[in-house]
Parts: C-alpha cells; structure tokens; sequence
C-alpha cells in the first residue's frame, strides 16, 4: 500500500500527458518498486545463491 503523499510524488514526476494504459503500467511499476523496497528493508530478499539453487532445480525438473 502506498500513501496519498508519496504516490503524488511520483505522479508529479509524471508527463503532463499520458494514455491511460501507461498510468496503470507506472502505478504497477510503483506498487512492485514499494513492496520489493519494503521486504529489502525487512530481509525478505533472496542471496545469488539461492537463486541459483532456485534455477537449478527448475531446470532439473523442466528438463
């Protein structure tokens, strides 16, 4: 969830025109960038190794 305050932050960054269909691409954009934010902060976050684990095993099993 994002505040009134910071979502006008970005849309003050915003083009002074755009489609509808580039606003709810930006507004998804801004919500992921939020959350992958928020679970850093929290050490929510993979290391490079387990992402390579991660990989290795769906290769494996997608063989």
């Amino acid at each position: 969830m994002i505040s009134k305050n910071d979502l006008q932050r970005y849309i003050d960054d915003f083009p002074e025109q755009l489609s509808i269909d580039e606003l709810i691409d930006r507004l998804v954009f801004i919500d992921k960038l939020e959350n992958r934010m928020k679970e850093s902060e929290n050490n929510e976050v993979m290391t490079d190794e387990d992402v390579k684990l991660e990989m290795k095993k769906w290769f494996e099993s997608n063989g």
